[in-house]
């Protein structure tokens, strides 16, 4: 079985195309980040946000690792804020909650700030364009957060968005994946 996380992955590859623009959300290991430029190709651009520093190193790392940095802009700030870097529009906006793993646990995504997050991510969204959260009930904010996150969705206009939920149902809070097209 696929993990939530290529769950995600698969879906944003059958809307982000070589040439276009993605953001990551969270760039934590870089992983995400990694997979939207190996995407995006030469001719495209990743917008990758982090508020903590370390992030950006291990993501930085990563890209260096590839040969792939000159494709991602990394922006020290709240996924919040997207819209005071990224003006263009977004063909995919990947979050991927929680706290940066290996790091610090206190420090983690909140409920306001990842709705005001996926807001922004909406907006710039393209039409056809995929925005995919992995969200994890199972940490201090984690439950807040998804429950935030699903009460935001059902209010989305039908006619110009589609959202998917996803759940794993035979374990205790295992991450959720919630997927949101515009039309």
């Amino acid at each position: 079985m696929l993990k939530v996380t290529d769950l995600a992955h698969l879906l944003v590859s059958a809307v982000l195309k070589e040439g276009a623009i993605a953001v990551d959300a969270t760039a934590g290991n870089g992983r995400d980040t990694l997979f939207l430029a190996r995407l995006v190709g030469p001719g495209g651009r990743v917008y990758a946000f982090d508020l903590q520093e370390e992030a950006l190193r291990r993501t930085a790392g990563v890209l260096d690792q590839e040969n792939l940095r000159e494709r991602v802009v990394l922006i020290h700030a709240g996924h919040q804020q997207m819209s005071d870097y990224v003006v263009e529009p977004v063909s995919a906006a990947v979050f991927n909650l929680g706290y940066l793993p290996g790091g610090d646990h206190n420090f983690a995504t909140r409920a306001d700030s990842t709705v005001a997050g996926l807001e922004a991510a909406l907006n710039l969204l393209a039409p056809g364009g995929l925005a995919a959260m992995v969200v994890y009930p199972g940490h201090r904010e984690g439950l807040a957060e998804k429950e935030a996150l699903l009460a935001f969705c059902r209010k989305l206009n039908p006619s110009r968005y589609a959202v998917i939920f996803s759940e794993i149902i035979n374990r205790i809070t295992p991450p959720d994946l919630i997927a949101i097209q515009k039309y």
